[in-house]
Parts: C-alpha cells; sequence; structure tokens
C-alpha cells in the first residue's frame, strides 16, 4: 500500500465513526417507516405484509384532509404574521434607538425559551375559565373565553402562540439582512426626493427579497412540521381542530397503535417538506 492508498484509508477510518451515525439515526428509521407503511403491524408486533392497504385507507379518511387543511392554514398564517411582526421590529431595531440592545434580547426570548416552559406558561394564561387573561376579561365586564375549548378559538390560540414563537427567527434574518444594505442607497433616493415610505418600497424590500424568501420556506417547513406547540398547547383538539399530519400521525402509531397509518401519513408530510426543501434549494442556487 503506498502512501496515497493510506491517507485514504486513515480519511475513511475517521469518517466511519460519522457514516455510522448517520446511518443509525437518519437512514435506518427512514427505511423502516417506509416498510412499516406496507404493514399491518403495531408497536409490539410486525405484522405482514399488505401492500398499498394502508395508503388506500388514509386517502378515504376524513380525518386526513381536514389535518391537511388544518396544516395549510396553519403554515400560512404562522408564515405570514412571524414575518410581518419580525419585519416590523427588525426596522425599528435597525434605528439608533435608546436600550437597542436590550431589546435585541428582550425580544429574543420565545425563540430561547424551551417549548415545554413556553407552553405551560400559555396554558396557565388562558387555559381555563380562570386563567389570567380570562380574569382580565370578567374584570372589564367580559364574558371569558374558552381558548382551548372552542374549536375555532383553539385554532386562533395555536395559530397565535406559533407567530409568538417564531417573529423572533424572522427578526434576526431580517435585521441582519437590513444591516447590509447601503446607506448611499437611501442618500441618493433621499436627493431624488424620495420620503421613507418610497424607499421602503423600492430599496428595502427588494434587499429583502432573497433573504424573506428563505426565511419563509425554512418557516413553512418547521410550521407545517410543528408538533411541540399543537402537541402541548391543544393536544390536536378540541375534537382534532387543531390536528396536524404530524400530528394525526403521532397519534396513530403511538396512541391508536396503528404503525402502519402513522407511517403513511409521516411520508405524506415528508412529501410535502420535500417539495418545500427543493423550492429552497432552488433558490439558493438561483441566489448564488
Amino acid at each position: 500500500m503506498n502512501n496515497e492508498q493510506g491517507v485514504k484509508w486513515l480519511q475513511i477510518r475517521f469518517l466511519f465513526p460519522a457514516i455510522l451515525f448517520i446511518v443509525l439515526v437518519n437512514i435506518y428509521p427512514f427505511i423502516s417507516g417506509i416498510l412499516y407503511s406496507f404493514k399491518d403491524g403495531t408497536l409490539l408486533k410486525p405484522g405482514s405484509f399488505i401492500g398499498f392497504a394502508n395508503y388506500l385507507k388514509v386517502l378515504k379518511m376524513d380525518e386526513l384532509w381536514h389535518a391537511f387543511s388544518f396544516s395549510f392554514w396553519f403554515t400560512l398564517f404562522s408564515v405570514i404574521g412571524s414575518y410581518v411582526i419580525g419585519l416590523f421590529l427588525a426596522l425599528l431595531l435597525n434605528l439608533n434607538i435608546l436600550g437597542k440592545g436590550i431589546f435585541r434580547v428582550a425580544l429574543l426570548i420565545p425563540w430561547v425559551l424551551s417549548s415545554v416552559v413556553s407552553m405551560v406558561g400559555w396554558r396557565w394564561m388562558i387555559g381555563s375559565q380562570s386563567s389570567i387573561v380570562n380574569t382580565f376579561l370578567q374584570s372589564l365586564g367580559i364574558e371569558p373565553i374558552l381558548f382551548l375549548s372552542d374549536e375555532k378559538w383553539a385554532v386562533f390560540s395555536v395559530v397565535m402562540v406559533k407567530i409568538w414563537r417564531s417573529y423572533p427567527f424572522m427578526m434576526v434574518s431580517l435585521l441582519a439582512a437590513l444591516q447590509t444594505i447601503s446607506h448611499d442607497l437611501y442618500e441618493a433616493a433621499s436627493i431624488d426626493g424620495a420620503g421613507k415610505w418610497r424607499s421602503f418600497l423600492s430599496i428595502t424590500l427588494p434587499q429583502l427579497k432573497t433573504v424573506s424568501f428563505v426565511c419563509w420556506i425554512l418557516m413553512s417547513i418547521w410550521s407545517f412540521n410543528d408538533f411541540d406547540v399543537l402537541y402541548l398547547l391543544t393536544g390536536g383538539g378540541p375534537i382534532d381542530a387543531s390536528q396536524n399530519l404530524i400530528l394525526m400521525s403521532y397519534k396513530y402509531a403511538f396512541v391508536k397503535d396503528s404503525v402502519g397509518i402513522g407511517a403513511v401519513l409521516a411520508i405524506f408530510s415528508l412529501i410535502v417538506l420535500m417539495a418545500l426543501a427543493f423550492i429552497l434549494l432552488r433558490v439558493q442556487k438561483k441566489g448564488e
């Protein structure tokens, strides 16, 4: 064995633990999930091969289309809401205001807090008729609102909490992009007679286009794939009103003990996420 072959073999030996880790953590569960989707097994027994029966059964479920519809609207409003709030705060923090560093840290709190702590806090604030928010509403003479027990209010609540959890990511990303915009552009626009609103539309937004699109795609993936907020806040209820595909997959696989159905739902969700990831990669490649 010459020196070049020896170096290559040494490199392979160094890479082997990482490759093994990737196979065990990512590839093996992925292949196992696909195989489970073709079986009628449970968590305790593998079951027998039944072909595409699970897929046909899932496609006939009304619950599937409701979960898919909720996933779509939940993702759409979460992305729009977090982007609007994140952009507004990024524009404010880009100004020379007093205590800007303190505000930056404070506004990051929803992002850095653990999901469990955040959702326990929100359940404490809106989870019952005697919660803080409802106590305040009753002091104003307003009837208490069943934020997590009424179907429409539960959907509204999980979207608002998701926006609260997500806007810091948008804010940080957009603030970083704002700080790369040359002030010469604004000075030239000012000389030409453009006001702040015209400068925002003609300079700021176009300069943020690429970053914004990447943020939209990433947030769409995270929102569509969200589990923490929905599971910890409402559990997908009431009456599955706030149940997305990921939560539905979890319930069938681990609560109803139908691993095959759960695997099919996970694969359907994976297809959507892969499509979003493909769009993200195309945008990045175009930007490069």
